[in-house]
């Protein structure tokens, strides 16, 4: 461990067994494509009927699971950039044993693209036999975070929290990047540039119809997700189209953002002009006529200076920018529960692993112009240890502040006092584990990454690895309790609305309207004041300048 303060002059603060029951008989039929089994009659417990057909899933992990499951047709074809369908029935019954492609999307480090245009899949993880011995189980749909441009449900194995919390488990994947949210005008009939998000309505829909043959409670569902997971669940929240979808959501490291109509166009028209569609008369037809492939390697080549894609707002499905409806309280007013991690940005600011003071300096000057020497003054250079010193001055600097999008720090206090002040039941947190596993000490030997952007991940969804293992094996016995504690949390919030009904809340989780937030940290996780909170953050400072 470093010795250091994270703050300049402040203190640091303690803080499968796979296994089918039942052997799968007959003969093999191909629908649509897709190899479907016809099942022995008693299918051991494991075959399950949806609107579209019977599934047969599989045991492991201490939980029985139904993968790659169709829950809207393939958006190929006449289909690409139209909101999502009906999935096509099928006959017999169709394996659900194995994860389907996640969606198409560019892969980064250099990497070519991966997955598939046909990718609207979900997974649903139960409690053994849940579907024969229980019913009306809470339920817990989670969307992944990546940008909206990469990930997918599928790294997100949702069998411990299902064993653990008895709740039902679904992650699901939605279209991303340029097949998700691209807003050129005339492209389709429908979705305005929000066809990933109508995907995630599209999967509550599913749910809606068809989670209690899974033993699952259709009118008890959670909405969760971590960073773009996160702007999708807000996005939701701010969405008359999923309403009475969900009764609960949850928001991890996420915020509430989105784009006018015009700066989506404006996004969306540099992206075609990047892959050579650049005739306003022809671009749709020439958008259309572009192989995946090449639309993900302009996704690539696309200047940063274009803007990331996000929701459109001003549209059936988002007609208020989510922060402009929170404002007017026309959203989907359900308990939340809503926190970020205690050195959001550092993983962000890797560019500055080297820099110099000068470098340092400059970058500040350039971000803050005349409030520059101010924000040098309270995150001086010399404060912070090396090497890396540059990655954790701005680190600090842009996760205060809120610099990317709003994300953590002082914007993250503020939005969970906008949704306390209407909804009583608005429980917030901070994550703050100073030696939380990360994938990235094998990039930088000897970087800390703290409590940085991502990290609480691994504390509730076991399996999420780095390099192939999962980054719980490199839990100590105390974060291990902390990990247990934390889904603890998460399970008693999604069967409750409230973390405090979980067993270990020895000190209790109020509601964010008391003006007290929970401190989820090793070796003890406490309700802290959420004056403590902007204290360590200088929120009176970056609240003060804007």
């Amino acid at each position: 461990m470093l010795g250091f303060s994270r703050r300049g002059t402040g203190q640091r603060r303690p803080g499968l067994r796979v296994g089918l029951t039942a052997l799968v008989a007959a003969s093999l039929m191909t629908v649509v494509g897709t190899p479907i089994a016809t099942a022995a009659a008693d299918g051991g417990g494991l075959v399950v009927s949806t609107d579209t057909g019977r599934l047969l899933g599989k045991h492991a992990e201490a939980a029985d699971q139904y993968l790659g499951v169709p829950y809207a047709a393939a958006p190929v074809g006449d289909l690409r950039w139209q909101p999502p369908q009906q999935a096509e029935p099928w006959s017999g019954v169709r394996p659900a044993t194995e994860y389907a492609a996640q969606c198409a999307q560019a892969g980064g480090f250099g990497a070519g693209p991966t997955g598939s245009e046909d990718c609207l899949y979900l997974n649903v993880y139960t409690p053994t036999g849940a579907q024969a011995r229980h019913r009306n189980l809470p339920v817990l749909l989670w969307i992944h975070g990546g940008s909206l441009k990469n990930g997918s449900g599928n790294e997100y194995d949702g069998s411990q929290i299902a064993d653990s919390q008895n709740v039902v488990v679904v992650s699901i994947n939605y279209r991303l990047g340029v097949f998700g949210y691209l807003n050129v005008p005339g492209l389709g009939s429908g979705g305005d540039g929000n066809y990933g998000m109508l995907d995630q309505i599209a999967a509550l829909k599913w749910t809606r119809r068809n989670i209690a043959s899974f033993g699952g409670d259709p009118g008890r569902v959670t909405i969760a997700g971590e960073s773009a997971g996160g702007i999708s669940v807000c996005g939701l929240l701010a969405s008359p189209q999923a309403g009475g979808l969900f009764d609960k959501a949850i928001i991890e490291s996420g915020v509430c953002e989105s784009l006018t109509q015009a700066e989506a166009v404006t996004r969306s028209t540099a992206y075609a002009k990047a892959v050579g569609c650049t005739e306003a008369a022809t671009v749709v037809t020439c958008l259309r006529a572009r192989s995946g492939s090449d639309l993900l390697a302009a996704s690539n080549r696309l200047a940063d200076s274009a803007g990331t894609l996000l929701p459109t707002s001003g549209t059936p499905e988002l007609p208020l920018a989510p922060s402009s409806a929170l404002g007017s309280g026309r959203y989907n007013d359900v308990p939340l529960l809503i926190g970020v991690n205690r050195d959001e940005a550092r993983s962000f600011a890797l560019s500055f692993s080297t820099a110099t003071e000068a470098q340092y300096q400059q970058a500040v000057r350039d971000e803050y112009g005349s409030r520059a020497d101010a924000v040098l003054a309270r995150y001086p250079f010399g404060s912070y240890p090396s090497p890396y010193t540059g990655t954790y001055a701005i680190g600090d600097v842009w996760t205060d502040s809120g610099y990317m999008i709003g994300l953590g720090g002082c914007p993250a206090q503020q939005l969970a006092q906008r949704f306390a002040d209407r909804q009583a039941r608005t429980y917030f947190y901070e994550f703050d584990d100073q030696d939380a596993p990360s994938g990235l000490s094998g990039v930088l030997p000897g970087f800390r990454a703290g409590a940085a952007h991502g990290s609480e991940l691994p504390y509730i969804w076991a399996g999420l690895g780095s390099g192939g293992e999962p980054l719980s094996k490199q839990f100590t016995a105390v974060q291990q309790r902390l990990a247990t504690e934390m889904t603890g949390y998460w399970g008693a919030f999604v069967r409750t609305g409230s973390p405090d009904a979980h067993a270990a809340a020895q000190s209790g989780w109020p509601s964010y309207r008391s003006g007290r937030l929970m401190s989820l940290r090793p070796g003890g996780s406490t309700a802290i004041a959420g004056a403590a909170y902007r204290s360590d953050h200088r929120c009176g400072f970056w609240n003060g300048i804007g």
